[in-house]
């Protein structure tokens, strides 16, 4: 049995060549569940392997079924690579094994929460007084928002939802974009919040909420906006749906998975107007980021809604301190994921993080404008979104995104758009160069070619 600094060492040492061999292997292959779970060995041994012996085996088996998400050429799903300083954080934060639950728990992590809340308030231009929850993503960031908005609007009508529940309670009104992101709609319907009470507002030809269309309420409401389009990366008007939402005293939140991080750029900024009006904020880590998974955090103008609704109290729980984790999101115990997400703004700093979703960008205009002529691209390329259609055809754009995936040297998915189908080609790694756009570019006119 090997120690544990020479486990370390072997599991740096696999680490290292895995990121050593980015820029040649593919970014995913062709592989089914079966295949997987055959190579990773099914059965239970009776007796144990050694610690050194089982990580060689995992860097071997699972090697076919890992998809490259972090090596500058992968397009897909809004999928952030890994910085430097984040894993590496990372790495310390599991030795550490801390869980920022509970401050005795960790003083440590519950101060690289408070200061990374501290600089994404400043960073994204929001209010210095919002609390903030490190969660595993921004589903769980929508959830703790509109659970913070609930409890509020409801109190505003003279209900205690904690205390009552909602048998019996006011309805609430939630009025959303009609091209919100589905983890919205799955938030309020875990908040009790069932489809008869959303009312949906039509959006224009890129996805944006159509202010005019708002009509609310004098009741408990609740508007969702949207900080970057799945498809398009379009803004909804969040500041002017601000100021309508408070004459009605509506409470607003923001889905920003990855489009709140535009408030950090200068040149971008004005794509969020207003967003500092809002009352509570969703959005990733590990997209824009580029934190590893997972991490989503969830940001509140209101904090003693959102203590309200996420508090957790236990008589053998002890609350010296002045920092819970557990206070901001659902979950108590939990990866300490306030150290990666320092490590990456403290390596950033201001500039590199605005440098990061400048040149994604900037990559995303130029992909769009290099795409061969059979290619039609659908949007407004404001962000880091490309959305593009082969031809006239839906079966045409879907064969050759399934080309592209085949061939393994970039990948990209498809999505419907309008109701055709359309390939969504998302730029966010900060891996992602000149070379691995020219890979992309190549690969997109050689399976349009063929």
């Amino acid at each position: 049995m090997v120690g544990m600094r020479e486990l370390l060492r072997t599991a740096a040492e696999l680490a290292a060549t895995y990121l050593d061999e980015a820029a040649t292997r593919p970014v995913a292959r062709p592989v089914t569940l079966a295949d997987m779970v055959a190579a990773l060995g099914p059965t239970l041994p009776d007796d144990g392997t050694d610690p050194a012996q089982v990580l060689t085996d995992l860097a071997r088996d699972a090697d076919r079924g890992l998809v490259l998400t972090n090596g500058g050429r992968y397009f897909g799903f809004v999928e952030g690579g890994v910085l430097p300083a984040a894993l590496a954080a990372d790495w310390l934060t599991s030795t550490w094994d801390q869980n920022p639950g509970f401050f005795a728990l960790s003083p440590a992590a519950a101060a690289a929460e408070e200061i990374s809340r501290t600089w994404l308030c400043d960073l994204l231009g929001l209010p210095a007084t919002c609390s903030a929850g490190f969660t595993t993503g921004a589903q769980l960031a929508n959830f703790a928002g509109l659970a913070a908005a609930r409890h509020h609007v409801l109190g505003e009508a003279g209900w205690d939802v904690e205390q009552r529940g909602l048998f019996g309670a006011p309805p609430v009104t939630v009025v959303v974009g009609r091209e919100r992101h589905a983890t919205i709609d799955r938030a309020l319907r875990f908040l009790g919040i069932g489809r008869d009470q959303i009312v949906e507002v039509d959006t224009d030809s890129q996805g944006r909420m159509l202010p005019n269309l708002l009509e609310l309420t004098d009741g408990p409401t609740i508007v969702c906006t949207q900080a970057g389009n799945v498809n398009t990366g379009a803004f909804d008007p969040i500041g002017e749906v601000c100021d309508l939402a408070s004459e009605k005293n509506a409470w607003v939140h923001v889905d920003g998975a990855f489009g709140l991080w535009a408030a950090a750029s200068p040149s971008l900024r004005h794509l969020v107007a207003g967003v500092e009006k809002a009352d509570s904020f969703a959005t990733d880590g590990h997209k824009w980021l580029n934190v590893p998974y997972d991490c989503g955090i969830v940001l509140c103008a209101r904090p003693e809604a959102h203590r309200a609704a996420m508090r957790l109290s236990a008589d053998y729980l002890v609350r010296d301190g002045e920092r819970h984790g557990s206070d901001w999101t659902p979950e108590s115990s939990r990866r300490a994921r306030g150290f990666a997400v320092y490590a990456a703004l403290r390596s950033l700093g201001r500039r590199g993080v605005a440098e990061l979703v400048d040149r994604s960008c900037a990559q995303a205009r130029r992909v769009a404008a290099a795409l061969p002529p059979q290619c039609e691209v659908l949007n407004d390329v404001v962000l880091n979104q490309v959305l593009v259609r082969v031809g006239d055809d839906d079966e045409q754009t879907r064969a050759v995104a399934a080309a592209i995936q085949r061939g393994g040297a970039t990948w990209f998915g498809t999505t419907t758009w309008r109701g055709k189908a359309a390939i969504r080609i998302s730029v966010s790694d900060h891996a992602t160069g000149d070379t691995e756009i020219d890979v992309l570019i190549g690969a997109v006119r050689e399976a349009v070619a063929a």
